[in-house]
């Protein structure tokens, strides 16, 4: 059945470079800011359930990110909150925005080995900007058919996308690092699902268990693929 599959989409953060890693930067800097008012492990935990109610408000990102570490700093430090901490939140934002954009291992050599043998798109969560300004400078966007930088992924995101490029389930296959938001929802459509973990990964993205289908490869890092394919 892996014969049929003639569309493969990538998710970028995590799986083509580097990102988590500077979200939890940026999270212990916040953190410090916060620090005689609670202890990190607090602050975090606060920070989280601020992200999780605001999702729906601003989606994915660091701007939803940035809004919502001001948001928790206002309701930790109540009295003592003040327009220089809400300053040095937002540098932590914007220094996260400028990040360089560090490719993973193999990403280059897979990509190479994949083009003109299938079509090749981008399939990711995030802020509009900042994901084009990463492909960008990542210098690998010239091996994909379609950047596709999606609200969120659930079935119905995915089946729009399918729709949209005129592409049967059957015919597709998804690579990421999040089984919950990569693999998962493909794997329910019917597509193929190859989940590539990364050393971190975020709470809000963590699955327990992988999943048991036909359709499932799991691979440690991302050149792999060519093997299976």
């Amino acid at each position: 059945m892996k014969n049929d599959i003639k569309t493969i989409a990538f998710d970028a953060d995590d799986t083509l470079w580097i990102n988590e890693t500077y979200f939890r930067e940026a999270e212990k800097q916040f953190c410090s800011l916060l620090e005689n008012e609670l202890p990190a492990h607090l602050v975090s935990e606060e920070l989280f359930a601020t992200e999780m109610k605001n999702l729906p408000l601003y989606g994915y990102g660091v701007k939803g990110f940035v809004l919502s570490m001001i948001e928790t700093a206002g309701r930790i430090a109540g009295t003592n909150a003040s327009l220089g901490l809400v300053h040095k939140i937002i540098t932590i934002g914007q220094e996260l925005l400028q990040k360089p954009v560090e490719l993973l291992e193999g990403v280059t050599e897979t990509l190479e080995q994949l083009s003109g043998k299938y079509r090749l798109i981008v399939a990711t969560k995030g802020d509009l900007l900042d994901q084009e300004r990463k492909l960008q400078q990542s210098g690998v966007e010239s091996y994909f058919h379609h950047i596709e930088i999606m609200s969120d992924k659930k079935n119905s995101d995915y089946q729009k996308l399918l729709q949209q490029l005129d592409c049967r389930p059957e015919n597709f296959l998804m690579l990421g690092n999040s089984i919950k938001s990569d693999i998962l929802p493909v794997l329910e459509l019917g597509g193929f699902g190859a989940h590539i973990p990364y050393s971190i990964t975020w709470a809000h993205e963590q699955h327990e268990h992988e999943p048991e289908h036909r359709n499932f490869v799991a691979l440690k890092q991302i050149n792999e693929i060519l093997n299976y394919l």
